[in-house]
């Protein structure tokens, strides 16, 4: 572990924007990789006859996670003879271009927050809830309906299919984004160093972005 974080800040020195956006890239695969997963176990057992069993434990608490959090008025997995396949690499594609594309944004505005707001051995609890009320309250929004418009688009969608997405999906993302994220920043700000601080989110966002993926996914059918 030492040696792969002196390459990392051995990279991130040499090249920090790059670093960043290929860490991000993969980060994303990683997590797109889990919600398709997911997607499978859960279509496997509901597809068995008799539907899901008592010894599929997985599909159990997936099952009860969906009772719980619906992801759409629809079901994920509809009973339909037009099911995704096994495994769909172009959305894994679009989701690793995605954060490739949007690591540079992510480090500048860390970059931004972290001169806006320096902290100090004398001054580190308000200077990070600071970041994170910006952080919140402007780049949360703003990033959220930027995933959901590339996504869309990505998929072939236009003007009508983003406006449909966004009235589906964004403002309960939203919500979940505001339960998750200001614990996770809080943390992040006020004790990582900048380098890691979007390595960090990044690796957090695994299971946010295979959230996001799963209710990106849940409307398209």
């Amino acid at each position: 572990m030492s040696r792969l974080i002196s390459r990392f800040n051995a990279y991130y020195a040499e090249k920090p924007v790059l670093t960043m956006m290929i860490t991000n890239a993969v980060l994303g695969g990683i997590a797109d990789t889990v919600a398709q997963s997911l997607t499978a176990i859960r279509q496997r057992a509901i597809r068995k006859p008799g539907g899901v069993s008592k010894n599929d434990f997985l599909a159990i608490e997936i099952h009860e996670l969906d009772e719980k959090n619906p992801l759409s008025r629809t079901d994920l997995i509809p009973p339909s003879t037009k099911l995704p396949p096994p495994f769909d690499f172009e959305r894994l594609t679009r989701f690793m271009a995605y954060g490739f594309i949007m690591a540079p944004v992510q480090f500048k505005w860390f970059q931004f927050l972290s001169r806006a707001f320096p902290i100090t051995k004398a001054a580190g609890l308000a200077p990070a809830l600071k970041r994170v009320a910006l952080d919140q309250l402007i780049f949360a929004p703003a990033g959220l309906a930027c995933f959901f418009t590339f996504m869309t688009v990505a998929e072939g969608g236009g003007r009508r299919a983003v406006a449909h997405k966004l009235q589906d999906v964004y403002l309960p993302s939203l919500k979940a984004n505001y339960i998750i994220w200001p614990t996770v920043q809080v943390l992040n700000f006020r004790v990582v160093p900048l380098q890691f601080q979007l390595p960090l989110v990044s690796t957090i966002s695994i299971a946010w972005t295979a959230y996001l993926s799963l209710t990106n996914s849940a409307d398209e059918v």
